[in-house]
């Protein structure tokens, strides 16, 4: 049923996104929620990723996972200011993130899974993943 009910998720989501971080449209909210996953994934070995994975819907899945070099070297966390600078470089002209986007993108995630199973992988990954999903 999951993947069946996929795009109309995606959709309530995306427009969730949107709407929380006062953006103009969904192509914005995508870029943003891209970078939001983006700059988390670079900080979890890959198997820390695959847990979280696990807990998206299908298409936010399919996003966390595209475009992965598996070369790259994992970054540690950092202060909020900085992971945002990271979320708004990306794409550069093309991104309208918000200062709040990574709060914005974890509000709207909050509202599209399930958040007691959401929390319990959070706990599991390293220091500093809890605190990145803050809203």
């Amino acid at each position: 049923m999951e993947y069946r009910q996929a795009s109309a998720d995606f959709d309530r989501f995306i427009l969730d996104a949107r709407d929380i971080a006062g953006l103009q449209t969904t192509n914005q909210a995508y870029t943003m929620v891209q970078a939001v996953l983006y700059t988390f994934r670079r900080r979890l070995e890959i198997s820390d990723a695959l847990l979280f994975a696990n807990v998206l819907p299908p298409v936010l899945r399919a996003i966390f996972v595209a475009d992965w070099d598996l070369e790259e070297p994992t970054v540690p966390f950092s202060g909020r200011l900085t992971m945002t600078r990271e979320v708004q470089a990306f794409r550069g002209d093309h991104n309208a993130s918000p200062d709040t986007a990574i709060a914005d993108v974890a509000t709207a995630l909050r509202r599209n899974v399930d958040e007691t199973m959401l929390n319990r992988v959070l706990a599991r990954l390293p220091a500093g993943a809890v605190d990145f999903w803050r809203a």
